[in-house]
């Protein structure tokens, strides 16, 4: 049997059911291979997402670098890591991306507020494009995807104000001699981030359908931090896995704490 290829009046159609909001600024983070075939490939995935949002919507993607030990350039630094719909989108012509390894793409007028220069520490804090999307009124869209891949629930650990930490380090030029950086980030397994999924659906805030082949997810930034934060709050670790529960990464965010 042949397979099906999504065509972008299919995958705009479908965004449309979901509520994606012409105008809106959305973060995307994507699985192609879930989403499944579709006509003009990843390229035509961004071209839906972007005719769904309009031409007054702006499109935001992670792209973060790949290789710490060679220096950050927004224009050549690839972003494999991020999926290949994130790679492809910020090659795009009209992409800007942030001049940060803990960089973000996007396209669409506010473009230039969001991936404005934004501090390495904490790389998804107020002051950074997730920080910014959320401030803007945005919205988180998953696409193949669990909350597990989504960024902006480190920005509520940053908001909450966590006490874990993992040293990482980057590689950037300073005065065109490269420099290795060292800095905080509150990163651990990420798993535990499901659990945003049954705060989110307790309450109506998360939108479910399918775009393609794909389960999507559609929430307000603000809606995730609103039902996040207070649970951090009040179990600063409620996103780590228990202490020796045999996840190496969680293990050292724990032994990070003071």
């Amino acid at each position: 049997m042949a397979t099906h290829n999504s065509s972008a009046a299919e995958l705009v159609a479908q965004l449309g059911r979901l509520g994606v909001p012409m105008g809106a600024v959305v973060v995307v983070h994507t699985s192609f291979k879930a989403v499944g075939p579709v006509e003009g490939g990843p390229a035509g995935l961004v071209a839906a997402l972007t005719e769904a949002l309009g031409s007054a919507g702006t499109l935001v993607m992670p792209a973060m670098a790949d290789d710490d030990e060679t220096p950050f350039d927004p224009a050549s630094t690839p972003c494999i890591g991020m999926g290949v719909v994130a790679e492809t989108f910020r090659r795009l012509p009209g992409v800007r991306r942030s001049d940060n390894p803990a960089s973000f793409a996007a396209r669409g007028p506010l473009a230039a507020a969001i991936v404005a220069p934004h501090p390495l520490a904490p790389p998804h804090g107020i002051d950074s494009p997730v920080g910014r999307a959320d401030a803007l009124g945005g919205f988180v869209l998953l696409l193949g995807v669990g909350h597990s891949e989504n960024t902006t629930l480190h920005l509520a650990e940053a908001v909450a104000g966590v006490p874990y930490h993992v040293r990482k380090w980057a590689t950037v030029l300073r005065d065109g001699v490269p420099a290795r950086v060292e800095y905080d980030e509150t990163d651990h397994c990420c798993r535990g981030f499901a659990r945003a999924d049954e705060w989110l659906r307790a309450r109506g805030l998360q939108r479910e359908g399918t775009v393609g082949r794909a389960t999507a997810r559609l929430m307000r930034a603000s809606d995730l931090l609103g039902v996040a934060v207070p649970v951090l709050l009040g179990d600063p670790c409620a996103l780590l896995h228990a202490r020796d529960a045999g996840c190496d990464e969680c293990d050292a965010a724990w032994a990070s704490i003071p």
